[in-house]
């Protein structure tokens, strides 16, 4: 009978739940329902999530607003907000068994995305850019952190299995970051991004980010590790190390790649797949050590050598990453938010007042830096505005807040509306700032023949 009972655990313990079959139909000829598998299935997501996002873009293109509106909102209406509403839709085309394929693409598209971003980013503009910079990235930080943690206690609930002082780090990043990217569409968008103002806010943004990225490797892994303050620690140096990796040991081998392809010929596709299997193990590798797997890749995209080889990188990956990828990032995040979570008129007051005074709390941080350098008023205000760009950044911490428990839907669902209300309202207040001033020389281009702005290529 034991022998019966042991046999019988051991069958349990390998039964795997999959079939190859459950991955493509043999057809509706056939008597297949398509929508039962799991190719056929994500592919009519995919081409939801591009499609609703596409048409908000078009509906959105007359207020000038950055794609990640579109995006944010694109996965808003197609979640519970709006036509998850409907079980019917939400069983059919968003149910639970597809959940993990479409996070694993949308983490995936936001693995490259992000390397693409570090790629972009120069960081030599840092040193050029001198104090002014620096003070006014630290500036447009310090006080919405603050905010941050004021309000930290009006949303923390005793049910949230985390303090409150990982809930206040989670909460401070997601007000007082900048989204780099964000920001340089809007100022490309309103013609900025040629000008001394675009300059100054591109190379605030920079480090903004990599303070965030700093404080965000951080927040997660204080939510990991929780009860553990020694592996917290191992954490934090296998990261430095890491890091250290990719500049001393890494980096050389890539500009031994580039010197040794020929001068007028491109890179080989042998050394390009290289790259793009490094992106994906630095990702494995910041993931196994307890940091997000985006961190990897961020850092894999910052060690790239400016020049031909970065044009290469962007021209193959862009449209493919950014186009049809990255929507199902902004759109699960959006398949998460439920904003009847959002119950009471107390807690819309707590949204609404954090969306003013968090928003707030950024112009004046950023105006007060600006003016201890003698900046005009409406440079100092216009950059204050800039600097509440949100996005990317801010959507990766609130996911990884969301998931490790740090968040509950209610704050979830508050601090997206947050990012998106913010971002929205960017460009009619800084157009109308910028018409004011046109006076204004700062707001003008510089007279420099070519602008630093952030980005090498």
């Amino acid at each position: 009978m034991e022998s019966q009972l042991m046999a019988a655990n051991n069958t349990a313990e390998t039964i795997v739940c999959y079939a190859p079959t459950m991955i493509t139909t043999n057809g509706i000829w056939q008597g297949d329902n398509p929508l039962d598998y799991s190719l056929p299935l994500f592919i009519l997501q995919l081409s939801l999530v591009v499609i609703t996002t596409r048409l908000l873009v078009y509906i959105l293109k007359p207020f000038r607003q950055p794609r990640v509106i579109s995006e944010i909102l694109g996965g808003v209406i197609l979640g519970p907000s709006v036509l998850g509403r409907s079980k019917a839709f939400a069983s059919t085309v968003f149910p639970l068994r597809s959940v993990m394929v479409l996070e694993t693409m949308a983490n995936m598209g936001l693995l490259y995305f992000l390397f693409l971003v570090g790629v972009e980013m120069d960081m030599s503009v840092i040193k050029r850019t001198g104090k002014k910079a620096i003070a006014i990235a630290i500036g447009g930080m310090i006080l919405p952190f603050l905010i941050g943690l004021a309000f930290s206690f009006a949303l923390h609930k005793e049910s949230q299995s985390l303090n409150q002082g990982t809930f206040i780090l989670f909460l401070g990043v997601a007000l007082s970051v900048t989204a780099f990217p964000v920001l340089a569409r809007v100022l490309a968008e309103i013609k900025l991004i040629n000008t001394e103002i675009g300059r100054i806010a591109m190379s605030a943004a920079l480090i903004n980010d990599i303070c965030a990225w700093i404080l965000l490797a951080l927040a997660i892994t204080l939510a990991e590790n929780e009860s553990s303050s020694l592996a917290t620690l191992w954490v934090l140096l296998s990261s430095i190390t890491f890091v250290l990796i990719c500049i001393y040991v890494v980096r050389p081998a890539i500009l031994w790649m580039i010197s040794s392809t020929p001068e007028g010929e491109t890179i080989s596709e042998y050394y390009i797949c290289l790259i793009l299997t490094g992106v994906m193990i630095s990702g494995f590798i910041t993931d196994a050590i307890g940091t997000h797997s985006v961190f990897g890749a961020f850092v894999f995209g910052l060690i790239i050598p400016n020049g031909p080889l970065g044009v290469t990188l962007i021209e193959k990956l862009e449209d493919f990453v950014s186009g049809l990828l990255l929507p199902i990032f902004f759109a699960m995040s959006g398949l998460k938010t439920d904003i009847g979570a959002i119950n009471g008129a107390t807690t819309w007051l707590v949204l609404i007042l954090v969306i003013i005074i968090g928003f707030a709390g950024k112009v004046v941080g950023t105006l007060l830096a600006s003016m201890l350098y003698e900046m005009p008023l409406l440079e100092g205000i216009t950059l204050g505005f800039l600097m509440n760009s949100k996005g990317l950044v801010e959507m990766i911490v609130l996911n990884v807040g969301r998931d490790q428990k740090v968040l509950d839907d209610e704050s979830f669902a508050m601090m997206v509306i947050v990012a998106v209300i913010m971002t929205a309202i960017i460009i009619p207040f800084v157009t109308a700032i910028y018409k004011a001033g046109e006076e204004v020389p700062a707001l003008h281009t510089a007279n420099n023949s070519e602008i630093e702005t952030g980005f090498r290529v």
